[in-house]
């Protein structure tokens, strides 16, 4: 760090996500502070600089990153514009958190692959949430104790209150499954080899055109079969649930066994509204990690092979839904820096 105990960081977008974010570190996480935001709206930019003590606004990501207060880049911005956001950091040799997607398709992450590899270190941590998720945690330590034995198959739910005016069918699985495809090559310890993506009749509750819910059904290189159904239109609330079917039992999360409420004849629950609601605590943890490993010098948790991995399952699946047929998945070989 440049010249504070804290880590100085730049928070790059403040959208819903970014704002979020400097919420975040400002008053929930240790260890941080925002000193700077950049966005492409300058007015959203400074009312966000406003309202945090220090922070500086600024209109590029670049001059942000050359400021003596930056000492890390977190990336909120939109896909499109991670990749510049990136080879900047690491022009500059700064350590990064960097949103889902790390870019919008395999050629640019692989570029940026090849940067960091160029760099010699490993400077990005990519937002893969779910691995911070408590319930998610559980399954991962159980699994990694093979007292269940070896996974067979692992079944996912997400679904959503309702999908934005833009959606499109494709965002599906570049938006949603994207979170799955992670989690399933996290969880199992395998890469995915092969996609098929199923779409029934569309739900009433789907926008004219939009093929919603999808059911995708994924292989990997340790022979499990992972299947998600992605139903953006749900229309009463937002769940994730998983369950992994191994040799010797079961395991599932996501149930959201919270308070139960009994009162005039009926009983039950509530149901999260929306990402940020259900996976607030995976994001406080998510990044509180990534500040304590930024300030010991280092970097964990999921990295841009992840990324690179993950956007070619979604460019193999966004295929074999517009093509209708199995799409199999082509990675290059991994390199040295992420074995």
């Amino acid at each position: 760090m440049k010249s504070h105990d804290s880590l100085g960081v730049a928070v790059i977008g403040t959208g819903k996500m970014g704002a979020d974010h400097v919420r975040r570190i400002q008053e929930v996480i240790s260890g941080a502070r925002v000193t700077a935001v950049v966005d492409v709206d300058p007015e959203r930019a400074q009312s966000v600089a406003a309202g945090v003590d220090g922070c500086t606004a600024y209109p590029d990501a670049a001059l942000a990153m050359a400021s003596p207060d930056v000492d890390a880049v977190l990336i909120a911005s939109p896909g499109a514009a991670h990749e510049a956001a990136l080879l900047a950091a690491f022009a500059h040799d700064l350590p990064v958190l960097c949103e889902k997607p790390l870019t919008p398709d395999a050629a640019s992450a692989l570029r940026v692959v090849e940067a960091e590899r160029r760099l010699g270190h490993r400077r990005v941590q990519v937002g893969f949430m779910r691995r911070y998720d408590a319930e998610y945690l559980k399954l991962k330590s159980l699994l990694d104790t093979g007292e269940l034995g070896r996974p067979l198959m692992l079944h996912n739910r997400h679904r959503n209150l309702a999908s934005p005016p833009w959606w499109t069918s494709a965002m599906h699985i570049n938006d949603s499954v994207v979170h799955e495809m992670d989690v399933t090559r996290w969880l199992l310890g395998q890469e995915i080899t092969a996609v098929t993506v199923l779409c029934p009749r569309p739900s009433a509750n789907a926008p004219e055109g939009l093929r919603d819910p999808q059911f995708v059904v994924m292989e990997t290189d340790g022979g499990a079969i992972v299947d998600v159904e992605i139903n953006v239109n749900s229309g009463f609330g937002y769940q994730v649930q998983a369950e992994v079917v191994c040799e010797r039992g079961t395991a599932r999360i996501g149930d959201g066994h919270g308070m139960v409420v009994n009162s005039g004849g009926r009983w039950g629950g509530a149901i999260a509204q929306d990402f940020i609601e259900r996976f607030a605590d995976a994001y406080d943890r998510e990044v509180q990690a990534w500040v304590d490993a930024t300030r010991r010098g280092e970097v964990t948790g999921p990295g841009v092979w992840d990324g690179y991995a993950v956007a070619a399952v979604c460019e193999a699946g966004v295929r074999a839904q517009s093509e209708g047929r199995r799409v199999e998945v082509e990675l290059v070989e991994r390199p040295a820096l992420y074995r």
